[in-house]
């Protein structure tokens, strides 16, 4: 069980945090911002948080859209300055989960287990999308808004802003780790993030790690999910001092993915 947070060790942790700078603006940058676009109600909305692609179900406010990526944001940079070393893969995830327990999130399950690949090649996305079916099942409009998400991703040139972003923050040589979560807000008002972490080996350089392939002797993949309930009235306190630490950061760490690319699409 994870322990009682309280406001103002929160508030302190999140004042005191000393964050990696954010990494210097290169040229055609501002084509990234060009197309990003503003957290809307009522639409089903991704984004691309450092190594943490976020997907947000209709129903979440746009305010609580932000205050999730904000707070995935300010986990990862904290992990990375705690365990500056990128191939320390499990390290970086105990200060990640540690982070989003200071910021409210009431995380239970923080165990991996070994993904078992039944056949001889392995495919990241596809063993992405298996995971996804155990935690959301039988929530398929859920599983459907993942799987759109991916599809969005795989779509876009490997040289896209977002998946720069995303290659710079998750992998490193023959190793990476990344994130997938989705964001629902229920009935009353409360929000659930179904969270999925992943810690990836190879015995070769790893590329594009969503859609990465090799044997399977050739690839260890280690996976955490679970259903996550979110502190709101914490979150609403610490949301101002995660804004101010992070102002420097969200134009680097930050690309939300257009919106029309996570239509359903027509049956064919």
């Amino acid at each position: 069980m994870p322990k009682p947070v309280d406001i103002a060790r929160s508030r302190q942790f999140v004042r005191s945090a000393v964050l990696p700078p954010a990494p210097p603006r290169t040229r055609g940058a501002g084509d990234a911002d060009s197309v990003d676009e503003a957290l809307q109600a009522g639409k089903a909305q991704a984004a691309v948080v450092g190594s943490e692609l976020v997907s947000f179900a209709t129903n979440v406010a746009p305010q609580w859209r932000q205050d999730l990526i904000n707070c995935s944001l300010f986990a990862q940079l904290w992990a990375k300055a705690e365990v500056a070393d990128p191939t320390r893969i499990f390290d970086w995830y105990d200060a990640y989960f540690g982070a989003l327990q200071q910021l409210g999130w009431m995380v239970q399950d923080q165990g991996f287990a070994v993904y078992v690949e039944t056949s001889q090649n392995f495919s990241a996305h596809e063993a992405i999308l298996k995971v996804a079916e155990g935690l959301l099942m039988p929530s398929m409009g859920s599983l459907a808004l993942v799987k759109t998400t991916l599809d969005a991703l795989a779509s876009m040139d490997q040289g896209s802003p977002f998946i720069t972003l995303f290659s710079r923050e998750s992998q490193q040589a023959s190793t990476a780790r990344f994130q997938i979560s989705l964001a629902e807000q229920s009935a009353d008002g409360g929000l659930t993030v179904a969270l999925m972490a992943f810690g990836l080996e190879a015995k070769t350089t790893l590329t594009q790690v969503l859609f990465f392939k090799s044997l399977a002797s050739q690839a260890t993949l280690r996976h955490c999910s679970g259903k996550v309930s979110i502190n709101t009235s914490l979150l609403e306190a610490l949301r101002p001092d995660l804004s101010e630490q992070l102002k420097e950061h969200a134009r680097s760490f930050i690309r939300k993915l257009p919106s029309k690319l996570l239509q359903p699409r027509a049956p064919t």
